[in-house]
């Protein structure tokens, strides 16, 4: 069973920076694809980012576009999250996730190609 732990959440004002990780157990994590949602209160989770799993090509949400960055360290077995420029509408639980097919290059928003999920951590970006 492959398991994802993210960490690096927390409470930090607008304008405000977070890094987030997400460490996975797939011994075979640098041919999978990596993604990011979120999911705030009463909403639907909703894709942030992707990265394929050479890292070579990425994909981002257009409301996090040029503020966030999705980046991998394949050697760690972890994918970040480099948050700038944290805005309330932010605010969510972020969940990372991985898609086992991912050495075919592609990267995906949608959640349904992705196979493993974490447990999540809280974001909280206070205005």
């Amino acid at each position: 069973q492959v398991q994802l732990v993210e960490s690096g959440g927390g409470l930090v004002q607008a304008g405000g920076s977070l890094r987030l990780s997400c460490i996975t157990s797939a011994r075979a994590f640098s041919s999978y694809a990596m993604g990011w949602f979120r999911q705030a209160p009463g909403e639907e989770r909703e894709f942030v980012a992707a990265i394929s799993w050479t890292g070579g090509r990425t994909s981002y949400a257009s409301s996090v576009e040029g503020r966030f960055t999705i980046s991998r360290d394949n050697a760690k077995n972890t994918v970040y999250l480099q948050m700038n420029s944290l805005k309330p509408e932010d605010t969510a639980v972020y969940y990372c996730a991985a898609d086992r097919r991912g050495y075919s290059g592609t990267v995906s928003s949608a959640p349904g190609p992705y196979d493993y999920w974490g447990q999540g951590t809280q974001v909280t970006v206070s205005s």
